[in-house]
């Protein structure tokens, strides 16, 4: 192997049959020039230490990133309408801004990964979560115009681009019969964050009240330096994860691009959705129960610790019984479990209703982790095929990579927008009716529509993805 160009860089030597590619020149931090993951014996005498080492801090650096990302879920819940003036519709907007932006993130976060390196962009995109917490510092207090509580709440919406770089970084560092194990862990980990957010919530507004938002702004400043520093103490760049934009609009010509996008609209875009809604539905359709934050928030960090907790749980069953049929199951108990939901509303059925949107929660998080399973399942057999077909081994595998981690940023984007239409659905059926009831059948129709689609392209027989 060529000698290191910077004294920073971190080499592996271990025989290879090919030469490995050389770290990008005038690039700072520690890189990894040789990283082959499908060799077994690398990966037991090298690979596995160091991929734990910076799943870490991945999984760390995307917890905070969640957290900040839906801020707002809580934040809301301080902000009582007689004081601030802002009625239940304007609370969905402040919670779906945040969404849209960090959807909107996700692809140059993931381009970020190839251009600076994972365990560099880390820690910038950490750094970056310092923005909106310290706005929000300065601004949240009452007679605070609604237009700037907007543009403050927007920024929140970093926070979700680091999801898309932390996946597109680990979908590398992992061999492929372990990725949905690897890819669940640091998703479920990172999701995490959207609960604890909340239960620090329910802990402020138990202990200091709603008059002290900022509480909250002082628990996560030092666990974000705490997160970029840990990002550049332990973690390392690889100069294979090459994610090139012309990877991305290959990634774009490709039709499971938006098959597995579309899909993943049906879970992330219903987990993120419900999580930043779930307080305030509760609150508009049984305000008996809920009529203060404290009853809101008691309730409102469950679903969303279970769905994270789960969604590794996901990847896992997906290695073992196929992506493709555990989505597909599991987007038929979703209809059923948002039919549950529609009857609780229509019997005024609190347990019932509680019941029914937890198990949404869960299935979201399974469905979270077999769906990504199933991006690296569908690019490792497009390798397979073009192996058969004479194409070579190692070039075949770099592509796989490539388009894998593409596909990655695309779908994660695409799946976060769908937490806007989640939003944009309970503000409008709330708006119209008083209550979520159109919101839920859109829901069931959704969910029926995504079970069609993973059958016909996936699951069917004589499927040319069969098996994914």
């Amino acid at each position: 192997m060529a000698a290191p160009t910077q004294p920073a860089q971190t080499t592996m030597t271990q025989n290879t049959v090919a030469a490995p590619p050389q770290p990008p020149s005038g690039r700072s931090g520690k890189w990894i020039d040789d990283w082959r993951p499908e060799d077994p014996q690398f990966w037991e005498s090298t690979g596995k230490k160091v991929a734990r080492r910076n799943l870490f801090f991945s999984v760390f650096s995307e917890h905070i990133g969640f957290s900040i990302w839906s801020l707002w879920s809580v934040l809301v819940l301080f902000l009582p309408e007689p004081v601030f003036g802002i009625d239940p519709a304007g609370k969905f907007l402040l919670t779906t801004l945040p969404t849209a932006l960090g959807a909107f993130v996700r692809l140059p976060y993931t381009f970020a990964v190839a251009k600076f390196g994972g365990r560099n962009w880390t820690i910038v995109s950490a750094a970056l979560l310092l923005i909106p917490t310290i706005a929000i510092a300065i601004v949240l207090k009452p007679g605070v115009s609604f237009t700037t509580l907007l543009v403050v709440s927007a920024l929140a919406g970093v926070g979700g681009g680091n999801f898309a770089s932390s996946m597109a970084n680990i979908n590398a560092f992992y061999p492929d019969r372990l990725k949905g194990w690897a890819l669940g862990l640091n998703a479920g980990g990172g999701n995490l964050g959207v609960p604890v957010v909340q239960l620090v919530g329910l802990l402020v507004l138990a202990t200091a009240g709603a008059e002290h938002p900022r509480v909250i702004l002082a628990v996560y400043i030092p666990l974000i330096v705490l997160a970029a520093v840990g990002a550049a103490l332990v973690m390392d760049n690889l100069t294979s994860a090459k994610n090139q934009p012309k990877a991305m609009r290959e990634a774009t010509r490709e039709a499971h691009t938006w098959i597995m996008s579309f899909l993943y609209i049906g879970t992330f875009g219903s987990f993120i959705g419900f999580s930043f809604a779930f307080g305030q539905v509760l609150q508009n359709q049984f305000t008996d129960s809920f009529a203060t934050p404290l009853a809101a928030a008691s309730v409102t960090w469950l679903g969303p610790l279970l769905g994270s907790l789960i969604r590794p749980v996901g990847g896992t069953l997906a290695d073992r019984f196929g992506g493709a049929r555990i989505t597909c199951w599991n987007f038929v108990a979703m209809a059923l479990g948002a039919g549950v939901v529609w009857t609780a509303s229509q019997l005024e059925s609190l347990p019932l209703f509680v019941v029914g949107f937890v198990l949404l929660f869960v299935l979201s998080g399974v469905g979270n982790g077999s769906t990504y399973k199933m991006i690296p399942a569908i690019f490792r057999t497009q390798a397979q095929q073009s192996v058969a077909d004479g194409v070579d081994t190692h070039v075949a595998d770099r592509k796989a990579l490539r388009m894998s981690g593409a596909l990655i940023g695309i779908a994660g984007a695409i799946g976060a927008f769908g937490g806007v239409l989640v939003n944009l659905a309970f503000r409008q059926s709330f708006m119209t009716t008083g209550t979520g009831d159109s919101a839920y059948l859109v829901f069931i129709a959704f969910y029926v529509v995504c079970v069609a689609v993973t059958w016909v392209v996936y699951l069917r027989p004589n499927a040319r993805m069969a098996g994914v």
